[in-house]
């Protein structure tokens, strides 16, 4: 029976268009079938919209802030309007900058390289790695993983107590779960950072392209976010909130843009001038096509409704949720429990299988696209699937011998358990198609068994191209 009822909400939005929606991929099976992109947290597939704008700019391109012609003066102020779209976007209050980077990656090591000296930064175990990792030259405190919204409050604040109340600190949260998709109290965080005189920084990866971020509402002090997982195209990514520390550091890459002025000294060196500005950490030529396509991204979820994208991709999230309910080898993965809010990604393992063994079959036999492996947050999958957050362990399949299938994490043969997961998530261009297929096979995967054979190699576990159909 379809996880769809005939009584489904008729005032929901359409799918918005997006770029390979009609994309046909093989089946090992033989056969194709259009391609069902569930990995939304990883990237998110570009709106047509997006692409469209990009494609209208394109034969204007030039280089900004330097040029004296018409293309480099056109392009300046696309640059230049983009960012104030996305201020606007994001809610940013008047002395707030916004800074153009790669990445949300980027973003928070950008951060990281610009905190005080003598900043002790607090951050969740539960943090993908860009968040997790990019502390390098500060003191950093891991709080261990929450089990209620409540809970991750109450453990910032007494980390808060603790430390040394006259230097400056930084709490660094996710909105939004990549693994779990599950919503974190970040207005009630950021109110105890700012309670104990710390500052804090919102990664919004997962957040922003589900839900609306807003800066001065949520009172955080900075937000990061990426251009490929706002449905725009990889390359680009935004750094946006107070401007003081920012200011005060030496800029993120030395060079060209990011220096108003450079003379040689008396003594043979250099003196530089660096900008105020959010260009005092642009240095380079900047990826204008990508912050236009960021700016054109936050252009078309407004203008297609918030309020109705987070309904629909809710009705989504409720059906993809009570379709694994009905698979009782499923055990969907939360750290706030099952009425927890959450955007669409959801994380789950299956009793029996190899999580990158159900991914493969997934792929190769139904055509649809899902991640497996620790998704750049293993001391959370880990805290997660109930072993140690220091166990040591890699993404993939374990090693098999050719022609033997991967071991699951029940299998009780001696081999390696994996502490993989299998992650589905989806957005603003998934149609109901995707869903009821996926749900799909997941129960037919698990009743049946996989219609094909499958080997390890590099790690990966694949279809063995050599092997007949079972």
């Amino acid at each position: 029976m379809s996880v769809f009822t005939a009584a489904a909400d008729q005032s929901l939005c359409a799918p918005l268009p997006v770029l390979g929606k009609n994309v046909t991929v093989p089946l090992v099976t033989g056969g194709e079938v259009t391609y069902a992109a569930l990995d939304y947290a990883a990237s998110a597939p570009a709106l047509q919209r997006v692409w469209d704008d990009v494609a209208a700019y394109a034969p204007y391109y030039g280089s900004v802030h330097r040029g004296a012609g018409y293309l480099s003066q056109l392009s300046t102020d696309l640059f230049e309007n983009s960012r104030a779209t996305v201020a606007e976007f994001l809610g940013c209050r008047a002395d707030d900058q916004v800074i153009f980077t790669r990445s949300t990656t980027d973003s928070l090591n950008l951060l990281a390289a610009v905190v005080p000296a003598d900043c002790q930064v607090f951050v969740y175990e539960t943090e993908h790695h860009a968040s997790l990792l990019p502390w390098r030259d500060a003191r950093v405190t891991y709080l261990n993983a929450p089990r209620t919204p409540a809970q991750a409050v109450e453990t910032l604040e007494r980390a808060l107590a603790d430390r040394d109340p006259y230097g400056p600190a930084l709490v660094c949260v996710t909105g939004a779960s990549n693994v779990t998709g599950e919503l974190w109290p970040v207005k009630e965080l950021a109110a105890a950072a700012h309670a104990h005189g710390a500052r804090i920084v919102l990664d919004a990866a997962q957040l922003a392209p589900h839900h609306p971020v807003d800066i001065a509402e949520l009172d955080v002090d900075w937000v990061a976010f990426s251009g490929h997982k706002l449905y725009a195209p990889f390359g680009s990514g935004v750094l946006a909130g107070r401007a003081d520390w920012l200011q005060d550091a030496e800029p993120y890459l030395a060079g060209g843009g990011a220096s108003r002025k450079v003379a040689r000294r008396t003594d043979g060196g250099v003196e530089v001038e660096w900008h105020s500005t959010a260009a005092r950490h642009e240095a380079g030529s900047p990826n204008v096509i990508g912050v236009y396509s960021i700016a054109s991204a936050c252009k078309a979820l407004n203008e297609a409704g918030f309020d109705r994208l987070v309904a629909r991709e809710q009705y989504l999230v409720a059906a993809v949720r009570a379709g694994l309910a009905d698979v009782p080898e499923v055990k969907v993965l939360s750290l706030f429990g099952d009425d927890a809010p959450r955007v669409g990604v959801i994380s789950f393992v299956v009793e029996g299988w190899n999580s990158s063994h159900f991914a493969a079959a997934l792929s190769a036999e139904y055509g649809i696209g899902v991640r497996d492996g620790l998704f750049c947050a293993h001391p959370l999958v880990r805290t997660l699937l109930g072993s140690d957050p220091q166990e040591v362990g890699e993404c993939g399949a374990p090693e098999a011998e050719p022609g033997e299938l991967p071991q699951s994490r029940t299998d009780s043969t001696g081999g390696t358990p994996s502490l993989n997961a299998i992650r589905v998530s989806f957005g603003a261009g998934t149609p109901d198609e995707h869903i009821e297929r996926f749900v799909r096979a997941v129960g037919e995967l698990v009743s049946k068994g996989a219609r094909w054979k499958y080997r390890t190699e590099g790690g990966r576990c694949v279809p063995d191209r050599g092997a007949a159909q079972l």
